[in-house]
């Protein structure tokens, strides 16, 4: 599995990218690997606003249905519509075609609550 050391990570499998007054955020490479094959991605509206911790969406997959919670409190400013037509993009590419949502950061500094990828790593269940 990948965890890519330039972007943070939540305890509930969210990566987040620092983009400067934006941020994109998606599901972590263990997280699709738990889901296994995703079949659906439920996106929110354009200029929805979201707290931290609040569910941005849900992603179904053959074995479970999860929500996907937002790591910062901010607004929707972009989604990934391409995951409508082709949802296995976060099991192929989660750090790539796989993003889920970019959202404008209300508070940059929510972002120093979130995890290293070496943090986020030592947090996971050893299989």
């Amino acid at each position: 599995m990948k965890f890519p050391e330039d972007l943070l990570y939540t305890e509930s499998h969210e990566w987040i990218k620092d983009e400067g007054s934006q941020v994109t955020i998606g599901l972590t490479d263990y997280a699709q690997s738990q889901l296994r094959d995703v079949v659906y991605v439920e996106l929110p509206e354009m200029g929805s606003e979201f707290k931290k911790g609040e569910s941005i969406g849900v992603v179904e997959s053959v074995k479970t249905v999860a929500d996907v919670f937002s790591p910062i409190t901010g607004k929707v400013v972009e989604t990934n519509l391409a995951l409508k037509d082709h949802p296995e993009f976060v099991n192929v590419d989660p750090y790539g075609k796989g993003w889920i949502i970019r959202m404008e950061a209300r508070d940059k500094k929510e972002l120093r609550g979130l995890l290293s990828s070496k943090a986020y790593q030592g947090s996971l269940p050893e299989e």
